[in-house]
């Protein structure tokens, strides 16, 4: 059978949300496929998708984690598209039957960040006075920075990062400050902005599982693709990622429940990864947390590990508190 050369290949397809920053990953990772394959020809096809399109519900009250990903991975199984750029904070644990996670490249700061309204002389968590209002959208923000400051309120914050900075800086808006991925404004050049850097031995606070990371999804069985976007796969990105997602899908969280996590190796010339881990009731005051140290080489043993801290958490009582914010979420029709 004839192959054909790179130059005779139709392009290959890569498919996005349609936001600046969305955008932004999915020309960096055409960039770099670009440089491996310079033959070869790359399109970008940007869609707006059900959380694009409502901007207004809070994203708690939507319940599936499905919102960011499902019409894109209809185009990806149908085969308008050959693969998908996400967040890979925003991909479900688990993937439709004719989906597969293809490979996750070098991991950004997978850190929060604080973003205070221009020309307010706040500069850390700490400083904000009583009643200062934190803009988010996300339970597992609200529901740490709640246990940890008790004095702050919190009001939904939705759109892309522009959207959500301008509303910031409204001098009529409500909000003192916004709470929103470190690796997020960096990427769109707005890193100037952060005020502060919230990871657990600073602001405090867990981030979320993938946070940082984008994660290259294609059609199962896609060899030639997986082939092609494996030369972009950082190791041990992806088994700390892959570690974190174990986690989530044994306590069956989403992006809407609070569950925060943090993974480190320890030491970077060895394989040894320290995984902390805590869920959080809504309003703050119930919480569970836990963490485990391990020398791990392959998916396998960061699967088991990620499964055995959140049976941990388990044990202690996250279940209960994640079966009470399922209890009362909101109803949608």
């Amino acid at each position: 059978m004839v192959q054909s050369s790179p130059a005779t290949q139709p392009p290959l397809r890569i498919g996005t949300r349609r936001s600046v920053l969305a955008v932004v990953q999915a020309e960096g990772i055409r960039d770099s496929l670009q440089k491996i394959a310079p033959d070869r020809s790359f399109e970008i096809e940007a869609l707006h998708t059900l959380g694009d399109k409502d901007k207004s519900t809070a994203l708690y009250d939507f319940g599936a984690k499905s919102l960011w990903t499902s019409e894109l991975e209809e185009k990806l199984t149908s085969g308008q598209l050959d693969v998908i750029v996400h967040c890979l904070k925003d991909m479900p644990t688990t993937l439709p039957d004719s989906c597969d996670l293809a490979a996750i490249p070098l991991r950004d700061d997978p850190r929060d960040a604080l973003v205070v309204k221009a020309g307010l002389p706040f500069t850390s968590l700490k400083t904000l006075p009583q009643g200062a209002v934190v803009g988010t959208s996300s339970v597992r923000r609200s529901a740490q920075l709640r246990r940890l400051y008790p004095h702050l309120r919190f009001a939904n914050l939705r759109g892309n990062v522009d959207t959500r900075l301008a509303k910031v800086d409204d001098p009529g808006s409500q909000y003192t400050c916004m709470i929103m991925s470190a690796a997020g404004l960096e990427r769109v050049g707005l890193k100037y902005r952060i005020n502060q850097y919230l990871g657990s031995k600073d602001g405090g606070i867990l981030h979320a599982v993938g946070q940082g990371a984008l994660g290259l999804e294609i059609r199962k069985g896609d060899t030639s693709t997986i082939e092609l976007l494996n030369q972009l796969a950082d190791q041990k990105s992806t088994l700390a990622c892959l570690a974190e997602r174990a986690l989530m899908r044994t306590l069956e969280g989403g992006c809407s429940v609070p569950i925060g996590v943090e993974t480190e190796w320890v030491d970077q010339s060895s394989n040894h990864l320290r995984m902390s881990a805590m869920v959080v009731s809504l309003d703050g005051s119930q919480s569970v947390q836990d963490v485990i140290d391990r020398t791990v080489y392959t998916v396998d043993e960061v699967t088991a590990l990620g499964h055995e801290l959140a049976e941990r958490l388990k044990a202690k009582g996250a279940e209960a508190i994640l079966s009470e914010i399922n209890v009362t979420r909101p109803s949608k029709d």
